[in-house]
């Protein structure tokens, strides 16, 4: 079977988190700038080499002060660590469904973790230019204290700012690369 390379298709692709505040209603985040690759021994994603960064940066939560807060050495530190890096270590097949556990390694702030990610598979289709895609929906959480972000504050009930635990939530869709063939003398 042919190993295939698959890369981001980022106009149709989101990264986004959700993470209550004051423990009454959730903030949602995203990241603008990110990238996943994959390798795959035909189309079998649940045994790809996948690898996935984003830029701290590029978060967005829709309100300047907070973002700014947020890529501060409170929270993030994007100046002393300006990547969020995830690369898989093994997956467990599901249902017979092309859903997957996908488990990896986790960095965030310098502190890397193996992390869960529930994996729900969408197929491999071709679009109308002719190029092959495939779609996931994958979700999973995290303890944020776990990488380093244990900046909080107390309310006057004694409540606190910030959950600990994130969720995160994103929809990929992957384009297979077409290698060039390499022309012999």
């Amino acid at each position: 079977m042919a190993t295939k390379t698959w890369s981001l298709d980022p106009t149709h692709s989101e990264v986004q988190f959700k993470i209550k505040h004051l423990m009454i209603t959730n903030v949602t985040g995203s990241f603008d700038n990110f990238n996943i690759s994959a390798k795959t021994e035909g189309d079998d994603f649940a045994k790809a080499k996948i690898s996935f960064t984003a830029d701290v940066d590029s978060i967005s939560t829709n309100n300047e002060q907070r973002d700014a807060h947020l890529k501060s050495a409170d929270f993030f530190d994007v100046e002393n660590f300006p990547k969020i890096k995830f690369a898989a270590t093994k997956a467990d097949s599901g249902d017979n469904d092309g859903s997957f556990d996908l488990f990896g390694d986790l960095t965030i702030r310098g502190i890397t973790k193996n992390i869960k990610l529930t994996v729900e598979f969408g197929g491999v289709v071709k679009d109308p230019y002719g190029n092959t895609k495939a779609g996931f929906t994958i979700n999973g959480k995290i303890n944020r204290k776990d990488f380093g972000l244990t900046w909080n504050a107390v309310t006057e009930a004694g409540g606190v700012v910030v959950s600990e635990e994130v969720r995160i939530m994103s929809e990929i869709q992957l384009i297979e690369k077409v290698e060039e063939p390499v022309l012999q003398d």
